[in-house]
This record gives structure tokens, C-alpha cells and sequence, in this order.
């Protein structure tokens, strides 16, 4: 069969009308011309379309403004006022003070901005401010205002000056928020009568998922009479992102229905069962859900597409293996590729003694072969005396010719390329692929990033696996955490110190690997210490990562290159040093290192404390990977999820994937149905026409990214 095309959206329907009045040039629009065009350009804003997406950041609620007369030290409050006298206040330690003395109906009251002189020629006398802010009594009452608002100019209606929302722009220089907030304003009804025709959700999508239309929305946030009003709008404007990323997502699991034919494995047993019987080791209540889930895909005519999501030590290997000998039961080989060689040697290692006994082939092929090893595993691979084969991204190269190849297992996949994973999937035309990360994704992420494969999870560990023991301590009590690894030394483990740099730098007052290597050579000069970093050559780490697991090195220095690394039963100790400096999904990788062998392991993490502590605490609480990569997610966002490097697609701008999980869930089912029943979006050409204007070309690669 011909190896298939990326899916493309489908084309345009010519029926949908070129031009629209949302697309005329910002410079045309009332209050702007080719001066102020200049300036919201640098915000990209270039259309009428931008202006209206151009949303508030935040609202200044004055529903509940304090009379300044009532204002008291330490009240937290919104306040209205008018300025009527300001001025720079230097200060006898070179600060200089912008103060305000601003006037309601009932008295007035001084509001100071220390280290602000600038608003000085920002605020004039006479402006009408909404402040927020505290008050604090220093040679009097004052205000320190956090955030402030011009309402009006001298001499303007103030009429709106209680019981209103008041949005609050991006601005850039040159072009201040309240300016924009004009512009906006004055050119909004006509904006929003032209959206009215350009609804990309039909009413009935809208009254499914309980949302507004597209200008009530943009209406709600640019002037709300409520901040619930204001929160209506962004979340008709989240859906309709989460929406159109479930789309492509519905529509490229569709292609991989339809364009490919998968394997209908019959359950024949005469490998799985005797293997399963053999198993040292008691399967876990999830591993045998996902088998079960694993065994109906693989079961049906169309081809299986799975992201199998296991925490560390969760027995991913083992549910990859049941799926490898259901499909060498059926006369096709399973491949299994690996980021590193170390790791692809680890896995042949484990699966050789698991199947000890059965009549099933393992080859392994890196690039560490010699090349007669190489040649002699490429022949058993190509013949078929090879049923299972592991290996790294040597198995995409073209001289490797797969005999009939059914099922394709990718290990840690986010460490391969777009093309690289695609590549091995297309080595078997209708093979089943089944993806694997140790790395735990919260639900709502998850379904985001990988919207186009079904998912699996394996949320239980093995009953016999110790738990780590994880410490939070001060840089204080290093002396008496260096006396622990000496004595765990002695005992015979070994231990993993770990460094957020690998050189020293003049910017950062952090300990490097480097840097502490040589110190810790000189308090251990009896034992043996290695260093192991991500600037090293592949071939100088392999070597070190193989003496370590052979108990050649008592102490390993490292970065975060061992993230994901190699299996050391006897590794006990994990030091982290400034380890506030990692994320808590980061941590929860390194912590993986350890505890995988028979004695108790411990986690030591080294941090001066501040304001990071509490996330630490969250991390040495728990070692479920699921809960730490929600609080992760919750504590730094999501960031970018589709950086430009990886597959084009934009942040979210308006959708927040923590606030939002119920109404991607809803997006997603929506996105789902409507793609069954319409698969070109013949029935939906507004929404064909979006996403073309959205996404275009950039979803080429959407289904392997």
C-alpha cells in the first residue's frame, strides 16, 4: 500500500465570501488613521478583525467602590477620585515618589507610587481614576494603588463613575490602554454587526454546549456589566479554541481510520497466555485494563492509534511486550524504538529474560553495532527470524527492511522528531502504533496535545515497589546530608547527586556539576565519582551510564540527563541540589531513578527555601506523578503547547486548560460528532472557512505532532 499523505483540511467552499468587513485595514477604521496603524501594529494588530479579538486583560470592577471618607489603614478597597494637585517627591535615598491627592464627594485622601516618577506625565490633573489598592497610614492616611484606570479626562461626562466594569487594554508606547479603549469603543457596534454573518458555531452547537454567540461574546468582555457577564464571553471565545483543535484532532484520527486499514490480530494465545503464566511477578488491576484496551484495538479491522501513559515504574514495558507476542502470534514482528541506546539495551535486556523459555526472537540494532553485528541483525529482521526488535532511530534508516512488521511500540515519544516517529509508523503500512510516556500529563492536557489517539493509563504501581522517601531540606543541613551519603556509601549503594547547570555562571548564584564534581572528589577521595552532562559526546555518556550500572561508580554527578535513564537497583540516594531551580514533573523524573531495586531509597532536596518551598512540599508529599503534574500545570501553566518548533499551532489565548477541563471535554465530543457526520465540513462552511483562515497548511504534520 502507498505510504499515506498528511491529512490537509479540505478545500474552502467557494460559496464562502472572500472579503469581509472585518478584514478591512486598521489604519481605515474611525479614530485611527496611518499614524496610530503604525503603533497597533507593533501589538499585530493590522484589521478590523484584530481590534475586535483585541480582549481586555483585566476589569476594573467599580460595582463596589469605598467613599474616601470611609477608607481605613489596612482596608483593601476600589476607589474613585479625581486628581487635583501631583507632583515628584525625591526622597533622601534617591527614590523619587509620585503622589496624587484625588477627591471624591466625600473627602479626599494623598495616593503615593514610590519608584514611579514617570506617571507624571502620565496622569493629569483633573483625570477621574478607578484605584485599587490598600490603605496605610503613614503621616496620615495613604493609598498605595496596585492598579489604576483613567475613567475620564477633565471636563468629560463622568456619569458612568459608579456600578460599572471597566476593561482594561493591552497597550504598547505611544499608545496608552485608555486610547485604546476609545478606539474600541468607538468603532464596536459596526464591528460587531459584521460578526454577526461570521459565526463559525451554528446554533445548534451553540445551544449543545451552552454557549453565546460569537458577538454577544466579543460584546460581554469589551463591555460587560459584570464580571460573570465579562466571564460568559471568554469562555464562549475558550471553546471555540478548544473546538477547533479537536477538529483537526477528530479529522486526522478519521484519515488514520479511513485511509489506513489496520490488522485484525486474532487471539490465538499460544504465546501470550504461556507468557503470562511465567510472569515473576503478579499483574497490577491496571495493567490488565490496559491490556484489555490494548487487545480490543489491536482486535478490530482499523488500525490502532494509542498513547499509553505510565507513571515511573508502572510496568509500561511489560503491557508493550503482551502487545508485541499478540501480534508474533499472528505472524508479524513488533518493533519497539527507544531514545538511547542505553535505554534500547535496557529494554532487549528485559524482554530476552521475561520470554526465557518461549520460541521468540529478540534482536537489537543501534548504532553501536559493529558493522557485521549490524548486518547480521538488519538479515534477521528482513527474513522474519526476528519477531521482536528493539532498537533507536537506527530502525528508520533505509537499509533496515522489516519482514512483516504489525506492530510499532515508540518509547518515550516526545524525544523523537515529527518525522522520525512518522518514519517508523510508515515502515509498516498497516501497522498498529501504541506510544508510550513515563512522563504523567494531566487528563485536560493530555487530550489537547494528543486529541488524535485514544489513551491509555496505567495509575497503579507494582504492590512489591518500596516508596522513596523524599526530603525537603535548607542549604543548612548539606553538612549533615554529605555525612548520610558517606554512610549509604559505605553500605554499598549508590548515589545520585544532581545540578540544575553544568558550568559556573556569573548571572546565576548556582552550583554547577562541574564545579561541585571536583568538590565532591575531594570530600570522597576513597571512592569513585563520574560526571555525566548533556554537552558530553553520546559515546562518553553511554560509557559512564554503563559504569554506573555496573557498580563501577559509587557517586554519579549529573544534570538532568538522567531523566530518563537506566534501570540501577542498588542507586538509593537521589541529592538535589537547588531544586527549586526544576519543575515538579522534572523532579518527579529524576525521583524515578531511584527505588527501583529491593532496598528502602531516599530523595534529598536541597533548596535555601523562600518563596518556592510550597511547591516543594507538594512534591515531597506525594509520588503520584498525575497529582504532581496537575500542580505543576496549576503552579506554572501550560506555556506555549504548540511552540512554532513543534507543529505551528498557537497558544491558547483565551482558553485556560486548569479552569477549562469540563468544557474541553465538551469540545472534544462536539468536535467528534460533527466530524462523523460531516467529515469534509460540507454541512459547516463557516467553520470550514475558520479553520482554513486559522490553521491553513500549518495542520499538515498535525497527525504525527
Amino acid at each position: 500500500m502507498a505510504r499515506p499523505k498528511p491529512y490537509v483540511l479540505p478545500t474552502a467552499p467557494d460559496a464562502a465570501p472572500a472579503y469581509s468587513e472585518l478584514d478591512r485595514p486598521i489604519q481605515f477604521l474611525k479614530g485611527v488613521g496611518p499614524k496610530r496603524a503604525d503603533l497597533l501594529k507593533k501589538m499585530g494588530l493590522l484589521s478590523a478583525r484584530d481590534l475586535l479579538f483585541h480582549v481586555p486583560h483585566r476589569y476594573e470592577d467599580a460595582s463596589t467602590i469605598t467613599r474616601i471618607a470611609a477608607l481605613e489603614p489596612g482596608m483593601e478597597a476600589t476607589i474613585i477620585g479625581r486628581i487635583v494637585s501631583k507632583g515628584v517627591l525625591p526622597t533622601r535615598r534617591g527614590l523619587r515618589i509620585f503622589q496624587a491627592v484625588v477627591r471624591d464627594g466625600s473627602g479626599l485622601i494623598e495616593c503615593s507610587w514610590p519608584g514611579q516618577p514617570f506617571l507624571d506625565r502620565l496622569l493629569k490633573k483633573g483625570d477621574l481614576l478607578l484605584l485599587s489598592g490598600t490603605v496605610r497610614f503613614y503621616h496620615g492616611r495613604q493609598f498605595q494603588p496596585r492598579e489604576y484606570t483613567i475613567i475620564a479626562s477633565e471636563g468629560e461626562d463622568s456619569s458612568e463613575e459608579t456600578g460599572a466594569i471597566f476593561p482594561v487594554y493591552p497597550a504598547t508606547e505611544g499608545l496608552t490602554h485608555r486610547q485604546v479603549r476609545t478606539l474600541i469603543a468607538d468603532n464596536l457596534d459596526g464591528l460587531l454587526e459584521s460578526a454577526r454573518d461570521e459565526d463559525p458555531l451554528d446554533d445548534e452547537l451553540r445551544e449543545d454546549a451552552g454557549i453565546l454567540p460569537l458577538w454577544k461574546a466579543l460584546d460581554s468582555m469589551h463591555r460587560p456589566s459584570s464580571l460573570a457577564e465579562a466571564e460568559q464571553g471568554r469562555r464562549r471565545l475558550a471553546f471555540e479554541e478548544l473546538f477547533f483543535l479537536q477538529i483537526l484532532h477528530a479529522r486526522s484520527r478519521r484519515e488514520a481510520v479511513m485511509v489506513r486499514e489496520g490488522i485484525a490480530f486474532e487471539r490465538r494465545d499460544h504465546l501470550v497466555r504461556p507468557f503470562h503464566k511465567q510472569l515473576p511477578f503478579t499483574l497490577t488491576g491496571a495493567q490488565k485494563r490496559v491490556l484489555k484496551e490494548i487487545g480490543d484495538d489491536m482486535a478490530a479491522a482499523r488500525r490502532m492509534n494509542r498513547l499509553l501513559q505510565g507513571d515511573v515504574g508502572s510496568g509500561k514495558t511489560v503491557v508493550a511486550l503482551f502487545a508485541m507476542l499478540r501480534a508474533v502470534e499472528n505472524g508479524y514482528q513488533g518493533a519497539l524504538m527507544a531514545p538511547t541506546e542505553i535505554l534500547a539495551e535496557q529494554h532487549a535486556r528485559t524482554m530476552v529474560k521475561l520470554l526465557d523459555g518461549l520460541p521468540v526472537g529478540v534482536s537489537l540494532l543501534t548504532g553501536r553495532l559493529s558493522a557485521k553485528q549490524w548486518k547480521e541483525a538488519a538479515y534477521r529482521i528482513a527474513v522474519g527470524d526476528a519477531d521482536v526488535v528493539v532498537g533507536t532511530h537506527a530502525l528508520i534508516q533505509e537499509a533496515v527492511e522489516f519482514h512483516k512488521l504489525g506492530l510499532v511500540v515508540v518509547d518515550e515519544q516526545h524525544r523523537f522528531g515529527v518525522k522520525q516517529r512518522l518514519a517508523l509508523t510508515e515502515m509498516g503500512s498497516h501497522a498498529d502504533t501504541l506510544v508510550m510516556s513515563a512522563t504523567p500529563i494531566p487528563r485536560s492536557l493530555a487530550l489537547t496535545l494528543y486529541g488524535d489517539l485514544d489513551i491509555s493509563v496505567l495509575d497503579e504501581r507494582p504492590p512489591n515497589r518500596l516508596p522513596v522517601r523524599t526530603a525537603l531540606r535548607n542549604e543548612s543541613a548539606r553538612p549533615k546530608v554529605l555525612a548520610f551519603v558517606r554512610e549509604q556509601v559505605e553500605r554499598g549503594r549508590q548515589v545520585y547527586f544532581v545540578y540544575p547547570l553544568v558550568d559556573e555562571s556569573e548571572k546565576l548564584d548556582l552550583k554547577s556539576a562541574t564545579e561541585e564534581f571536583e568538590s565532591l572528589r575531594t570530600l570522597f577521595p576513597d571512592r569513585t565519582l563520574a560526571l555525566i552532562h548533556g554537552q558530553m559526546p553520546g559515546e562518553e555518556k553511554d560509557r559512564v551510564m554503563r559504569a554506573f550500572g555496573a557498580g563501577e561508580v559509587d557517586i554519579l554527578v549529573s544534570t538532568t540527563v538522567i531523566e530518563v535513564g537506566i534501570d540501577v537497583p542498588n542507586a538509593t540516594v537521589m541529592v538535589v541540589e537547588h531544586a527549586e531551580r526544576f519543575g515538579l514533573s522534572q523532579l518527579h523524573q529524576l525521583r524515578g531513578r531511584v527505588g527501583r531495586g529491593s532496598e528502602e531509597s531516599f530523595c534529598i532536596l536541597l533548596s535555601p527555601g523562600g518563596e518556592h518551598l510550597e511547591r516543594l512540599r507538594i512534591f515531597a508529599s506525594t509520588e503520584d506523578g498525575f497529582e504532581i503534574a496537575e500542580a505543576d500545570m496549576r503552579l506554572r501553566g501550560y506555556g506555549d503547547l504548540f511552540g512554532a518548533r513543534q507543529s505551528g499551532l498557537p497558544a491558547f489565548r483565551f482558553a485556560d486548560l486548569e479552569k477549562d477541563a469540563a468544557l474541553l471535554q465538551k469540545a472534544r465530543g462536539e468536535a467528534r460528532r460533527i466530524v462523523d457526520e460531516d467529515p469534509d465540513l460540507e454541512r459547516h462552511p463557516l467553520l470550514r472557512k475558520a479553520l482554513h483562515a486559522r490553521y491553513g497548511e500549518r495542520a499538515k504534520l498535525f497527525r504525527v505532532g
